[in-house]
């Protein structure tokens, strides 16, 4: 018994000693191009990462539209997001921005077997946005401090993609099937310098 709990011990003090290092340093996402045919066999899907480093950008940002013009030589014009757990440990994604002037969205679509669950579980950056809306996004490096906000006017929506939230096909036998509903948050600055 006295060599378990020495273990578990070492385990613990190993395990919080690697959380304190990448706290410090960072773990960014695993950046994988979505056009790619690796990508689509991986069921959508890359390796989450944890905190994100960079500089804070703490002066307002007026017009998001350079976002597109980012020329990342690995991760193009993705950015990631740093989104906040239950359990206190952050869970960060790579995804592309949607920049609208004055306005910043991110978002993407659940399909497949992710539209037997209910939302925001479809993804789980999703389900933490919702929970609690404070958001971390880098881009071309530095780190700026957001609240997401869930799109739910449906003009809004349609201005931000240019199409429905909601994608359907008719099967065969003569039935609508949803096959990929998308959706979208806008994000605002937060932790602003105010004089």
């Amino acid at each position: 018994m006295n060599k378990l709990v020495k273990s578990l011990l070492i385990l613990g003090v190993l395990l919080f000693g690697i959380l304190c290092v990448l706290r410090v340093t960072g773990l960014d996402p695993e950046y994988m191009d979505y056009t790619t045919p690796e990508y689509t066999e991986r069921g959508r899907m890359t390796r989450p990462g944890l905190w994100l480093s960079g500089e804070v950008v703490r002066e307002p940002i007026a017009d998001w539209d350079w976002v597109q013009d980012v020329a990342h030589p690995e991760l193009g014009n993705t950015i990631m997001l740093e989104t906040r757990t239950w359990y206190g440990i952050p869970h960060s994604v790579t995804i592309l921005p949607t920049p609208r002037g004055d306005r910043l969205y991110i978002g993407g679509s659940a399909r497949d077997e992710r539209l037997e669950r209910e939302f925001p579980y479809y993804k789980t950056y999703w389900a933490n946005m919702e929970r609690d809306p404070r958001v971390r996004l880098k881009i071309d490096g530095k780190i700026y401090e957001m609240t997401a906000v869930l799109v739910s006017d449906p003009e809004e929506f349609r201005e931000v993609i240019g199409r429905d939230p909601v994608t359907t096909r008719i099967n065969e036998d003569g039935t609508e099937q949803v096959v990929t509903k998308w959706y979208y948050w806008r994000v605002f600055q937060r932790n602003l310098a105010q004089y």
